[in-house]
């Protein structure tokens, strides 16, 4: 039921209202009248549903929790990264909300059109640059006077962690993240028009006793093509597809390098025990196969294939002319 349900003290105070002429009928049908409208600004349209933005939350909690993972092992200390919020709200704000020196990445995510931004806040951005260069993760703040090295330096390691990105993103979408270009004024980085939504995740970020802030900005010409992957009726289905142990990959990439025993079966003959006994050096048995038939090739103890004997060189060989199939055991 739509509204609030007034108690009956309330509806009793109405009544009095209106029958001592306090508050006409006119004055409430006005005041309904005004809650109905809501004010909605043209410039900041929601073009994500409030199931969409869920997702991407829950897509970038698992990639905050790789780049955690990444920087740790990169930098040797101890790196906290988790996502603090997600908002959609027009490109031109993103930009506003920035610093004016500040570390940027762009990057291209193909097969998707588009671009998507990275920034790092320049104090986290040293500290990981400090500890990379054998420092004890102090930070700096000369964003404007980076050197080609430093430059060179911190492409690479941001290059290499957006790596995870296409982990994270396995469910949505194959996507392959490409470094583009590297900036520190956001004043010349127009990747997208002013007014175009983005999806801003902002990730809380703690490199040893640093902290700051790294943003994900996702521009919504770029998400387009795959907003039916972010509902949760596809969540739904890709859960039941079952992921395959890291255990049972290792197990059959073993199993493949195992080896077996390969024989070829020339036929089999019925002798008596008295005669098998007396069996001697140059004896001749007849064999229940044609010399015209193929063999059997056996597989350890299991008939596989069938082949026609011969020589190559000096050595006795066999040809595989077919593949046996049947039996509880083939791969259909």
């Amino acid at each position: 039921m739509a509204g609030d349900i007034l108690s009956q003290n309330e509806i009793d105070a109405l009544l009095s209202a209106i029958s001592t002429g306090e508050m006409s009928a006119e004055e409430i049908r006005k005041e309904e009248q005004e809650k109905k409208i809501k004010v909605y600004d043209f410039k900041r349209a929601l073009r994500f549903s409030k199931d969409q933005i869920r997702s991407i939350t829950r897509i970038h909690d698992n990639f905050a929790r790789l780049l955690t993972t990444f920087f740790s092992a990169q930098l040797r200390t101890l790196v906290q990264i988790n996502v603090a919020s997600v908002d959609q709200i027009p490109y031109e704000e993103f930009i506003r909300s920035v610093p004016k020196m500040t570390i940027l990445n762009v990057y291209e995510v193909p097969p998707l059109d588009g671009k998507i931004l990275m920034e790092i806040n320049p104090n986290i951005a040293y500290a990981m640059m400090d500890r990379v260069m054998g420092g004890h993760g102090s930070s700096m703040s000369k964003v404007e006077n980076l050197t080609e090295i430093e430059t060179k330096i911190m492409s690479n390691m941001f290059e290499k962690a957006f790596d995870s990105l296409r982990e994270a993103w396995a469910s949505i979408a194959e996507i392959d993240p490409i470094l583009t270009d590297f900036e520190v004024n956001p004043q010349f980085l127009q990747v997208i028009s002013p007014n175009e939504t983005v999806v801003v995740i902002s990730l809380n970020t703690v490199v040893g006793e640093t902290s700051g802030m790294i943003n994900i900005c996702l521009p919504h010409v770029v998400l387009e093509p795959i907003m039916p992957n972010l509902s949760v009726k596809h969540w739904m289905q890709s859960n039941k597809k079952e992921s395959i142990p890291e255990e049972v990959i290792q197990l059959e990439k073993r199993i493949k390098k195992a080896e077996l025993v390969i024989s070829a079966s020339l036929g089999t003959s019925m002798v008596a025990v008295e005669e098998f006994l007396m069996l001697d050096v140059g004896d001749v048995l007849e064999l229940n196969h044609r010399f015209d038939e193929p063999v059997e090739i056996l597989i350890g103890d299991q008939p596989k294939f069938t082949g026609q004997p011969g020589k190559v060189g000096k050595k006795l060989a066999i040809q595989i002319i077919d593949e046996l199939k049947g039996g509880e055991d083939d791969d259909e």
